[in-house]
């Protein structure tokens, strides 16, 4: 009798992870050792000036929400304690939770630990076996991923086609008959190529065919919009959107996740969505730093970080050079692709840019579509001038492909 392991597990392994490296796609863990400001220090180097974060507007190291973490530390402790459901419902859960619905302008807000676990808990909550989800294709793996958890008949359109659309809630509306439920569901800007939807024209069609709609607008939330308050309030859209989703973990600075509804709507999830019910509760401490968040967005020193946001982005776009800039400048969140198309090409020069100083990773598939990887720059409130200035000095000579012209060239 053999008496060594089997290694089987271990063996497949391995080979996954030599095809994922032969094609370009292996990934691994970065270790952030501290940040401060637009800056990070990894293992390897210090003084790294990060373009890849979320945090649009500089919140998750400001110090208001530090002193609001210790302060909701000391009075909450580190931990929830339980489920929602049990006992881990605490009175800064149901404060975030109200002060999302106003922010939002809906009757209600539930909480989530996650963005993904939002999605994942609020779409099987709602839509099931019989029922029909049409998705934009570029929406978020979190939202497909639920969509496929429900059960229900999953049709994809083409990103932005209203014509695909139209034609697929019709389909779903004639085939399921009156009783079938339609969900749609996009994202209001779009992660990986920062557009918007036609978030009005889709909204047209919804009612026409009678389908509900979710937006997720985790890029969109604390940037656009008045107070930050997101594409459709800038749209003036709220009460034509049946679930807002969103992230406390971007620009709002924190972390977890949400869906602003109506109070009908928030009762079912509580009694439905499994990510609710069979997950501890976010701990207290960090929905009461999160609902300072949200307060600040709404403040001066809200408004003034994002119009730093806005002054930093026309600065890059004056800097790129006519060609770039004339495919970028309509995008309207704070996300500039810079398409590579090779994912070997996309590793390769991000590496690049981290020797040279500036964090700015490969997308790649999955994540988007083979060849079409590219390096995602984001920017924020916290971002320098001279640090802008010297990242376009950088991409001028890494990233020819841009035509970036020479400044005041």
């Amino acid at each position: 009798m053999d008496d060594q392991p089997n290694h089987d597990l271990t063996h497949a392994s391995r080979e996954a992870l030599e095809h994922l490296q032969q094609q370009g796609l292996r990934r691994s863990l970065r270790r952030v050792l501290s940040t401060r400001g637009a800056e990070i220090t990894l293992p390897q180097r210090e003084g790294v000036i990060n373009f890849s974060s979320n945090d649009y507007l500089g919140l998750a190291t400001c110090d208001a929400l530090k002193a609001a973490m210790r302060e909701g530390v000391d009075r909450f402790g580190v931990g929830s304690g339980a489920s929602r459901l049990v006992c881990g419902n605490h009175a800064p859960h149901e404060e975030l939770e109200s002060a999302l619905a106003s922010y939002k302008g809906t009757e209600a807000a539930l909480a989530f630990s996650s963005g993904y676990a939002t999605a994942v808990g609020v779409i099987p909550a709602l839509v099931g076996p019989g029922d029909v989800v049409i998705l934009d294709k570029l929406s978020h793996a979190s939202l497909i991923d639920a969509a496929k958890l429900s059960g229900a008949t999953i049709r994809i359109f083409p990103h932005n086609h209203l014509g695909k659309l139209e034609r697929l809630l019709a389909g779903a509306r004639e085939k399921g008959g009156a009783s079938t439920r339609v969900l749609v569901v996009t994202e209001s800007i779009f992660s990986m190529d920062g557009d918007a939807a036609p978030l009005a024209e889709i909204i047209a069609l919804k009612a026409r065919h009678d389908a509900w709609l979710l937006v997720d607008e985790a890029h969109a939330v604390g940037v656009l919009g008045p107070q930050g308050r997101g594409l459709v309030a800038s749209l003036g859209l709220e009460k034509q959107v049946e679930l807002q989703m969103g992230t406390l973990s971007k620009a709002i600075g924190v972390s977890g996740g949400y869906v602003a509804t109506s109070s009908a709507v928030r009762d079912l999830l509580i009694n439905r969505a499994r990510s609710l019910i069979y997950s501890t509760a976010p701990p207290p401490a960090v929905a009461w730093t999160a609902k300072q968040a949200i307060s600040l967005l709404q403040s001066s020193e809200g408004d003034a970080r994002r119009e730093k946001l806005w002054s930093n982005k026309r600065l890059l776009l004056s800097l790129l050079g006519e060609t770039f800039a004339s495919q970028t400048s309509a995008l309207p969140a704070a996300i500039l692709p810079i398409i590579i198309g090779d994912e070997e090409a996309a590793v390769q020069t991000s590496a690049a840019l981290l020797d040279a100083g500036y964090l700015i990773p490969a997308i790649r598939y999955p994540t988007v579509s083979r060849g079409a990887a590219r390096l995602r720059l984001t920017l924020s409130a916290v971002h320098e001038a001279a640090q802008i200035e010297a990242l376009v000095t950088c991409l001028r000579r890494m990233v020819p492909q841009l035509g970036i012209a020479a400044h005041g060239a």
